[in-house]
């Protein structure tokens, strides 16, 4: 049974869920400990008191706000608990929206949320079942681990989901991470697309998608603790030259996907398409078909132009 990393309830209007909270993912990853190469001693960190000088326990071990240089302001675990902020002790949701209109990137760690005991049950399947039926997810906050935090309620299964978000002034604009404007030809396009309809798939199912350092260092435990000789990579297939144009290497995968499909690896030519092109006010602009595009020869597409204006920056929130 995973372990209960918070308690509260769900207030959902004037409905109210009780619930835990409990972890999502199991980690399967292989854990080493720092050691003295010399003697294999185990290397820790204590925790030491600098003005007394000697390690301090846990239970010694509170939380300080530095105000100014020489002031630490106590701040005990019972007044957090306390402070007079509705969702202290509650995930309040305050809208529901499609998924698709949050950006993933906002959206982080999932949790599952449990019913406590069977007086939430029915509560809880009611908010379960209408979230089914909306295709809508809940936007609702929390306050979790010494701060108020955004989170994102969905359905899995039988269980409601809630996932850690980001407030949007901690995403930072990708804006002056943008390449410089390049042309590209209708083919290189029409090659793109094949190539990624060669890798679509309806599942991440298969070898693929294993975990294949971590059972490579199992191996190489096993290996040492039974004093056997230590396993090696295999020699790599016998790669290519080096591919500078792209619609070559666009090709060269695109054959190697159909190969690795079992299908007929020739690479046929792609009908070149019409690229639609988008201006900044978001209407769309008809391309007249010209003789360039009609050989095959490179023609410039209008960039897409966008002024964005960097707002003030926030404080940030503590972490």
């Amino acid at each position: 049974m995973p372990r209960t990393v918070w308690s509260g309830a769900i207030s959902f209007g004037l409905v109210t869920v009780p619930i835990h909270v409990v972890n999502a993912r199991e980690d399967h990853s292989i854990h080493f400990h720092q050691v003295h190469l010399e003697d294999m001693g185990r290397v820790r960190s204590r925790k030491i008191c600098e003005i007394e000088g000697r390690e301090v326990a846990q239970s010694e071990i509170g939380k300080g706000y530095q105000w100014g240089k020489d002031t630490i302001i106590p701040v005990l675990d019972e007044e957090l608990r306390e402070i007079p902020l509705p969702t202290a002790k509650a995930i309040e949701i305050e809208a529901f929206v499609p998924l698709d209109s949050i950006d993933p990137i906002q959206i982080g760690d999932g949790y599952y949320l449990q019913p406590d005991g069977k007086v939430a049950a029915k509560p809880y399947t009611l908010l379960r079942k209408a979230l089914e039926r909306s295709s809508k997810v809940a936007v609702a906050k929390y306050a979790w681990s010494g701060r108020e935090r955004l989170g994102l309620l969905r359905v899995r299964g039988d269980v409601i989901v809630l996932h850690a978000m980001r407030w949007s002034d901690e995403i930072r604009d990708p804006a002056e991470l943008r390449p410089d404007e390049v042309e590209l030809t209708d083919a290189e396009i029409a090659q793109a697309e094949q190539l990624i309809d060669r890798l679509t798939r309806d599942d991440l199912e298969g070898e693929e998608f294993t975990d294949r350092y971590t059972e490579a260092v199992e191996q190489l435990i096993d290996a040492k603790r039974e004093h056997r000789e230590l396993p090696t990579a295999e020699e790599p297939e016998e790669a290519p030259g080096q591919i500078v144009d792209l619609m070559a290497a666009l090709k060269e995968s695109v054959a190697k996907a159909r190969k690795s499909r079992g299908d007929d690896a020739t690479v046929h030519d792609m009908p070149e398409k019409k690229a639609a092109s988008k201006k900044a006010s978001g209407k769309k602009t008809a391309a007249k078909r010209t003789t360039a595009a009609r050989t095959g020869t490179a023609r410039k597409q209008p960039a897409e132009k966008t002024a964005k204006k960097t707002a003030a920056r926030k404080p940030r929130r503590s972490a």
